[in-house]
């Protein structure tokens, strides 16, 4: 039971007070105006639907302040949401509990009752009464503890008043944990909470959280508001992080690193997440949005700027490569659906508000900002940034507001630019033509919406405002020229461009359009490709359109494959990253089809070169992008079943499983996925027992996400049935399924099958929360045929799941889309490849219709 006092100020006389409450009965409740006999409710009326109490007293509350005090029980749930416990054992092997908290969205309310929305801020006074061999954390310091009057065993834990701030950033863990400190440049206390016995691992992250806070406070010229920062691992946790201010919570595996056992992918991811998860403690936290339809200001904000400190604490991970493989392609992707969303987009149910956490508000907003920021410049955008931030300390802002202070700084049209991008779903596809005129280039532009279903068509033209820059062979990284495109159709002309030199649009891959180039434009970037003129991010994103045209039957698929020889000699990690990703999508297309084996003949032509070059083993000088090439190519040739690639993953893993010689944490993905796909129910028993021995989740999600490579029909079977086990925690389930779906046609029957006949369990651990939608998305997005659309479907109007309405819809349209380009392109496809076949040396034939 737990007594809760609320200052409370009444605006106008009432005999009801209406609060946020959910699975949580309230014993007592009563209000006592400032100076005046306490009034005590005489009825309490749940609505459950709408996650609401109302109290009812038995006369008026006036006009004032006054105190509402209420006791209350609730529950410590199991489903990652509001106050929940989170399982874990001890070293010595015991099973035990943590009660943590994740109140974002609209589950602070799962906690104690309250006014749970983000413009509702108010201070928090925290205490906690826990075992005395517990460690209690909330948002701010410990100024007080002591024993607890009524229990030798509890002790009362007391917090430092919070600032103004919003609920669901609300946060308290009580556990057992470990921790390691440092104190960043600018004096903040920072502790990096681990598991018992596993400090060790939490130095990275400290590391990074260290160097992060100057980094931010002197990028917004703010400093951080509070006297401490937490960092903790938390073991059942549905997201990968959550931003609650000076108690940030981690997945064990977006936090912990082990010198010897993380691979340096992991490194990556944690600081990535550390770095925007810190951002949100300014952005977000510190001025927090108005309501939940402008969320995309927090997370598309958070998801670029962690970039920009990534890059600062790590050059040598060429991050911003990176950024257009893993947001900017991806929000693209699903931008390019008739069932897409506007970056904003109006919020009122709590089930929606968890629907909009995808990747247009991350990935897009990040991708938008990252426009913006190269459309202002550098100096303006802080400037705009540090008006915003100190205007609306401690209060809620709308995206306008962001737009105004933006605009303030830079004297640019900043409003009319982004409401093109924000307010209205989709983005353009550029048509380019070139027309030589005497010593000039003279460029015709035309703008229309991309389609993932082929030329737009429809009545309404949308347009956009685009930030266009040009280049030529001249100075591939500078641009040539730069304009705004304001209309459907424009002319420019390039001065003194000669008729040999290439022209190209989007410099650096940074505005969110895509390009479809003239015949012979093509052609003329062809080279800068294979002798790498073209910057990596412009050879990526080049490729990257090619293949969505291809997808959407603006070209064909042949042209692109032609064009994927072209990268024979390209040495940078992301640009193969991105190359596999589409070669990944073709490959699950044509498993549709009898020619399945030709495609990975092809993998296995166009990735073996690289693969020769790189070797098995670290050369010196290697860094950390050369450890991220080799575990991709190695498990792309090892998947596609390339015999060389395949006898040393089986000779090394067999050393490995011997304790002979451990494979090194870069290899063990590529070893494990290679002997998983070509073995057989021994190498499932072996990898089942890696599992259960490994003491780091890293490792147990590493084994998780490959399992489903196994391809014969009853170890499929096992492997999901363990996804559901108590091996598994409940937040990975999820990826041990979307790998079997995503591992072998016959998988992706089964686990279609596995998640309709177990949709109950499924549906209740996860309803409400984003993991359901990537449950339903990893499991159907790879069909390709009309019925099975319709299947899906129909399934879900039978068992609804109102918070992945909009990604069952995706899912839909997807798997129509899939089938229509089988239709289109299957047969060209095969052709091209035997023909291929047919002529033993690679020849590379660049012509692009």
């Amino acid at each position: 039971m737990t007594p809760h006092a609320r200052c409370t100020w009444v605006k106008q006389a009432t005999n009801q007070i209406v609060m946020n409450c959910a699975d949580i009965d309230i014993i007592t409740a009563s209000y006592a105006p400032e100076g005046d006999e306490e009034i005590h409710a005489t009825g309490f009326n749940y609505q459950n639907e709408d996650e609401k109490v109302t109290l009812s007293f038995p006369s008026t509350l006036q006009k004032g302040t006054g105190t509402l005090k209420i006791d209350f029980v609730g529950e410590l749930n199991d489903k990652m949401k509001g106050f929940y416990r989170s399982k874990y054992t001890t070293p010595s092997g015991e099973t035990r509990y943590a009660a943590v908290t994740q109140f974002e969205a609209t589950d602070a309310r799962r906690a104690f009752p309250c006014w749970d929305e983000p413009a509702i801020k108010a201070t928090f006074d925290i205490s906690l009464v826990v075992p005395k061999d517990r460690v209690a954390l909330s948002n701010m310091n410990v100024i007080d503890r002591k024993p607890y009057p009524d229990d030798e065993n509890l002790v009362e834990v007391k917090f430092a008043q919070t600032p103004i701030m919003s609920t669901y950033l609300v946060a308290f863990v009580v556990g057992e944990y470990d921790f390691v400190e440092t104190r960043s440049l600018d004096g903040v206390l920072v502790r990096v909470y681990t598991p018992v016995s596993k400090a060790e691992q939490g130095k990275f992250a400290l590391e990074v959280a260290a160097k992060t806070l100057p980094f931010y406070k002197d990028y917004f010229s703010v400093p951080y508001p509070l006297p401490k920062i937490d960092l903790i691992a938390i073991a059942d946790f549905a997201a990968g992080a959550m931003e609650n201010w000076g108690l940030v919570t981690y997945r064990e595996t977006a936090l912990l690193i082990d010198p010897k056992n993380s691979c340096s992918s992991s490194r990556q991811w944690v600081a990535l997440v550390v770095g925007h998860e810190l951002a949100h403690q300014w952005f977000g936290n510190l001025v927090t949005m108005e309501w939940w339809t402008h969320l995309w200001l927090n997370e598309g904000f958070a998801s670029w700027i962690e970039y920009l400190c990534v890059d600062h604490c790590f050059p040598e991970y060429d991050i911003w490569t990176q950024f257009v493989s893993a947001d900017y392609t991806r929000a693209q992707e699903l931008d390019a659906l008739d069932n897409s969303h506007p970056i904003e987009v109006s919020v009122g149910h709590p089930s929606e508000v968890d629907e909009i956490f995808d990747a247009i508000s991350y990935s897009k907003g990040a991708s938008v900002i990252r426009m913006l920021h190269d459309y202002i410049g550098d100096e303006d955008f802080r400037k705009g940034m540090n008006l915003y931030l100190t205007k609306f300390q401690q209060k809620n802002a709308a995206t306008e507001d962001l737009w105004e202070s933006l605009e303030k700084a830079s004297g640019k049209p900043i409003a009319a630019v982004m409401n093109t991008w924000t307010k209205q779903m989709g983005f353009p596809l550029i048509y380019v033509e070139a027309e030589q005129q005497e010593e000039d280039k003279v460029l015709k532009l035309v703008q229309k919406k991309f389609c993932a279903s082929g030329p737009y068509t429809g009545e309404d033209c949308s347009l956009w405002m685009i930030p266009i820059s040009i280049c030529t062979s001249d100075d591939p990284t500078c641009a040539k020229m730069q304009v705004l495109m304001d209309k459907s159709e424009l002319t420019v002309v390039l001065k003194d461009v000669k008729p040999d030199q290439w022209v190209k649009l989007n410099l650096g891959t940074v505005g969110f359009y895509r390009t479809k180039y003239s015949h012979d434009m093509l052609e003329s970037l062809m080279p800068a490709i294979k002798d790498l003129t073209l910057p990596p991010v412009d050879r990526l994103g080049l490729q990257n359109d090619l293949f969505s045209l291809a997808r959407a039957g603006i070209i064909s698929t042949v042209e692109v494959l032609k064009v994927m020889e072209a990268f024979v000699n390209e040495p940078n990690y992301t640009v193969w990253s991105d190359l596999s990703c589409n070669l990944g999508i073709l490959s699950t297309l044509l498993s549709h089809t009898d020619f399945y084996e030709e495609i990975q003949v092809f993998v296995k032509d166009v990735f073996s070169p690289i693969g020769e070059r790189l070797g098995w083993d670290p050369k010196p000088g290697e860094g950390h992008l050369d450890a991220l090439l080799r575990g991709l190519v190695l498990g792309k040739l090892g998947k596609a079943g390339h015999k060389a690639t395949l006898e040393e993953a089986r000779r090394r893993f067999k050393d490995h499983v011997e304790g002979k010689h451990i494979l090194s944490a870069d290899l063990r993905s590529p070893v494990y996925v290679t002997v998983l796909k070509h073995g057989d129910s021994t190498t499932l028993d072996t990898m089942l027992k890696l599992h259960k021995q490994a003491d780091m989740q890293e490792e147990k999600n590493r084994i998780e996400r490959v399992l489903g490579a196994i391809s014969q029909p009853e170890l499929i079977q096992k492997v999901l049935t363990f996804a559901l086990s108590e091996e598994v925690r409940p937040q990975d389930t999820v990826s041990v399924i979307g790998g079997v779906a995503g591992g072998s046609k016959q998988g992706r029957k089964a686990a279609w099958k596995f998640v309709k006949d177990n949709w109950e369990e499924l549906y209740n651990r996860y309803q409400g929360g984003f993991l359901i939608s990537r449950l339903i998305k990893l499991s159907v997005d790879g069909f390709a045929n009309d019925k099975m659309a319709a299947e899906v479907k129909a399934f879900f109007e039978s068992h609804p799941a109102p918070s992945a309405e909009r990604t069952v819809q995706q899912c839909c349209e997807n798997i129509l889309l899939n089938a229509a380009w089988l239709k289109r392109d299957a047969e060209s496809i095969h052709q091209y490849l035997l023909q291929r076949k047919a002529s033993p040396a690679m020849e590379f034939i660049f012509g692009v219709a």
